[in-house]
């Protein structure tokens, strides 16, 4: 044991994990006095600021300056927890409820008397200043403009509570003609009648604002065809450029033309020459016509924001040649992809006189083939429904916050992560591109030893801070686009959500254009390997099941793995493992080469669409290392369409559902990325059901040769059976006994024989079970013809192999494929005899369960078993 004293110590202990995490060696003394005297001194160079109307935080540096790598921070670690104990924790410990919604704030019941007070005082306010009539506002403005000799051009009537007969008595067109400003916003007119009779009187009203009146909601396409008709001068509406719009609305975003400065009385013939900045976002414009916009009246024009807007009467190219005219063009804000095309590079190649696109730089967009870009991405801000849970609401904001590590020590890394919200100061640090702190977990062992680990997160300035400034950190450090660091911002920023509905289009349809050509049946062609001398094979393995259980007398077991006919084993035979063991080639191995194409979850997704596209018996599965982008568009068009938006999260090689999620939240799939490399695979919702319970079935297959294809099914077959009735209620989502199955490594195992669950389940369902069984034996067989028609490369002579094959049977009783796993687990196969379901009807001994494999695969036997 080493108890750190000394400095020395502490760089020895935890050199690789500060060498790893980044810490400036300048820092090291600094880190390791904080962390030895558990010094959080935070507090005296930074302060927290709500921001986002309350619903975020944010770190603002209170001290006059921080230059880079001058101090280092601890940031205590406020919750720690896996993932399935989360909801648990939170149910547990009433104080951790309380301060987690506070730091997420979603505490609006933690401050409720706070709230009344201040809506108590604004809304006093609000009383006295209502108090004005709308007939007085108009009053004053008349009287002002006779004392300037002018006409009234421009009315404000927000929020007046007006009515349809109250706007009707104020005969706004007798009394102000000309005007050209009208903003009746927020009042409550339900009537097209009222409204059209007010203002058909307006032949100069250039802007009209009906926002938030509630007529818009029942008849607001209406009455936008009705205005346009009786306003042939309307430019604007509700905010919204109308197709006569010109260079007065220009004007009007440029902030030429307002309240104060209706029109311009001097009547120049270039009134926008002096414009620099132009702000047309969500404007509606369908058409940018070069009529009104183009250089030669904004021939300064040096920054252009056209978010929002579809531009779908203009084509890409004709835009961009229009925005090349503008020599003195910098900044460009617009959508990507979106009118001016999908591809930022393409934009930054076309434009070459810009300096930035969407706040990015072009040349590092340029030098990062940055294809979607953008810094000003407005942030998933916290919401909840009338009478959510506290719970609730805090499980789905974490995501905005959590970080996450896994332990490990000398011998392996821990299964499954560990997430962890820090404390106030570290959870209000937000994101910036370019980053003026870094932020990481570091765990101190003042022992020497991972077991007496305390967590913290360390901070430091890697750039000069100043007073006043807002600290940040990048949320995806060292995440490039290589690694889709644009659509991974999803988790924490609306991005465009075009795009991604784009790229789920373009892969729906390529899925759904694949049509799978199935390969000719030939014959077997496999013999016995039995030596023609009639001795025994001798075989090696280190599977207890087949040490104990393989007896008959055609297989000897040896310890020589030299000497062996056949090596079976739950090791991983490579080059490697053959030279360090010395196998020759005519020894039978129990692993097909390049069965990675259906053993790892995300080439299994990959060998059925390259074969299948989209099979009724496969869930649309994405491989989130490469088609994130496609699985937000389809989460995306599943949330508009208001379909079931559940998903699975399972590691593409690991069994026994470690690290798995069911989760129906965007973000989270997304930030699940950061614990390795994962599927995402749309959730079976709607499964059938045994008693009320989720089931699966484990098939054993076994594989004979690859070409020609030799596939077997084993008469054995079992269910396994979660334990808890099933629901889709969100707070069962991460109860591992009402979604899972696998109850041999944690949970109650419940055994039921497999003839006594299908005779129930027939019973239950009024479904024979054979049409099920017989869907079940096509599935299979076109999973295997899929390998071995796209991966010839699988075929070996000397192989030969089982497969755990699971399946689930939906409410359709339409077989659904889970996955296929190597060197299955036949502890159950073993130990229960079983009456056979299928063909014969005869009880199976569990004792013969690996004679008959091993007959099948090496004697050509087909005793118990049947030919796909």
């Amino acid at each position: 044991m080493v108890i750190i004293k000394e400095l020395k110590d502490f760089v020895d202990v935890h050199g690789v994990l500060l060498a790893a995490s980044g810490v400036p060696a300048v820092l090291y003394q600094q880190l390791f006095e904080k962390l030895s005297s558990e010094t959080f001194d935070g507090g005296s160079f930074f302060q927290i600021e709500l921001c986002e109307n309350g619903k975020q935080k944010r770190l603002v540096l209170s001290c006059d300056t921080l230059l880079k790598d001058s101090q280092i921070f601890l940031v205590d670690h406020a919750w720690s927890f896996r993932l399935p104990d989360a909801r648990n924790q939170l149910q547990e410990i009433p104080e951790l409820v309380k301060r987690m919604a506070t730091l997420m704030c979603v505490a609006d019941e933690f401050d409720l008397e706070a709230c009344e007070n201040v809506t108590g005082e604004c809304g006093q306010v609000s009383i006295n200043e209502a108090k004005e009539n709308p007939q007085d506002i108009i009053d004053r403005e008349l009287c002002k403009a006779r004392e300037e000799d002018r006409d009234v051009l421009w009315l404000e009537l927000e929020d007046f509570q007006i009515d349809d007969e109250m706007l009707c008595s104020l005969d706004l067109s007798s009394k102000l003609p000309n005007l050209v400003g009208l903003n009746l916003w927020g009042n409550k007119l339900e009537t097209i009648e009222s409204v059209a009779q007010t203002v058909g009187g307006f032949n100069q009203l250039r802007a009209l604002w009906l926002n938030e009146n509630p007529l818009l909601k029942h008849c607001g396409t209406a009455l936008r065809n009705i205005l346009l008709d009786l306003l042939p001068q309307l430019e604007i509406y509700n905010s919204q450029f109308t197709h006569n719009y010109s260079q007065w609305a220009l004007g009007f975003c440029a902030g030429i033309y307002g309240a104060e400065k209706p029109v311009d009385k001097e009547q120049r013939a270039c009134p926008l020459k002096d414009v620099t900045e132009l702000d047309l976002s969500n404007r509606s414009i369908h058409n940018l016509s070069n009529k009104v916009f183009n250089p030669l009246e904004l021939p300064l024009l040096t920054s252009l924001n056209l978010r929002g807007n579809p531009l779908d009467q203009n084509s890409a190219e004709n835009l961009l040649e229009l925005l090349h005219g503008f020599i003195n063009l910098q900044s460009l804000e617009v959508d990507i992809p979106g009118p001016l095309g999908s591809s930022a590079v393409k934009i930054a190649e076309t434009l070459p006189n810009l300096s930035s696109i969407n706040g990015v730089s072009a040349s590092k967009i340029l030098e990062e083939e940055k294809v979607i870009v953008d810094s000003n991405l407005e942030p998933r801000l916290p919401e909840w429904s009338n009478g959510e849970p506290l719970i609730d609401r805090i499980l789905r904001a974490m995501w905005m916050y959590l970080m996450t590590y896994r332990l490990a020590d000398e011998e392996k890394l821990d299964e499954t992560p560990v997430w962890y919200m820090m404390d106030e100061l570290g959870s209000a640090l937000r994101h910036s591109d370019v980053p003026n702190f870094k932020i990481v977990p570091f765990l101190f062992m003042p022992d020497g030893k991972i077991t007496s680990a305390i967590s913290y997160s360390v901070m430091w300035p890697n750039n000069d801070v100043h007073k006043g400034e807002e600290c940040t950190r990048d949320y995806l450090p060292g995440i490039g686009e290589d690694k889709q660091r644009s659509s991974r911002l999803t988790a924490w920023f609306h991005t465009p959500e075009h795009y991604f509905i784009q790229m789920h289009d373009q892969y729906y349809h390529k899925l759904h254009s694949t049509a799978f050509r199935y390969p000719v049946r030939r014959d077997s062609q496999t013999q016995s390997i039995r030596p023609n001398d009639g001795r025994p094979l001798l075989v090696y393995t280190d599977n207890v099941q087949v040490e104990e259980f393989l007896n008959r007398p055609e297989f000897v077991l040896t310890d020589d793995i030299k000497k062996a006919d056949v090596v079976w084993t739950s090791m991983q035979i490579d080059e490697e493992f053959k030279k360090i063991a010395g196998l020759k080639d005519h020894q039978y191995v129990n692993q097909f080469p390049f069965e990675a194409c259906i053993v790892m979850k995300h080439h299994l997704a990959q060998t059925i669409q390259q074969a299948h596209g989209d099979p009724q018996w496969f869930q649309i599965t994405y491989n989130l290392e490469t088609q994130l982008s496609e699985l937000i568009g389809d989460y995306l068009v599943r949330d508009k369409e208001g379909q079931n938006n559940l998903w699975i999260l399972k590691p593409w090689n690991m069994a026994r559902t470690i690290d798995t999620t069911v989760t129906g939240y965007l973000p989270t799939i997304i930030r699940l990325m950061e614990t390795g490399p994962k599927i995402c695979q749309k959730y079976i919702e709607n499964p059938a059901l045994f008693k009320g319970r989720k089931f699966d079935l484990r098939y054993i297959v076994l594989l004979r040769s690859v070409q020609p294809l030799e596939i077997f099914l084993s008469d054995i077959f079992w269910v396994r059976l979660a334990n808890n009735q099933y629901t889709l209620k969100e707070s069962s989502l991460s109860d591992y006994e009402t979604h899972f199955t696998v109850m041999n490594y944690r949970g109650q195992l419940n055994h039921i024989n497999t003839d006594e669950f299908v005779s129930e389940f027939e019973h239950e369902h009024n479904e024979r079970w054979v049409g099920i069984h017989e869907k079940v034996r096509a599935m299979i067989r076109a999973v295997f013809e899929s390998a071995s028609a796209l991966h010839p490369e699988m075929h070996c002579p000397t192989a030969r192999a089982i497969y755990g094959v699971d399946v689930m049977i939906d409410s359709e009783f339409q077989p659904k494929l889970l996955e296929v796993t190597y060197c299955p687990d036949c502890t159950r196969a073993c130990k229960y005899d079983v009456k056979a379901v299928v063909g014969s009807g005869e009880i199976i001994k569990g004792s013969e369960f690996f004679n008959d494999i091993f007959g099948c695969l090496f004697l050509n036997d087909s005793r118990h078993v049947s030919q796909l």
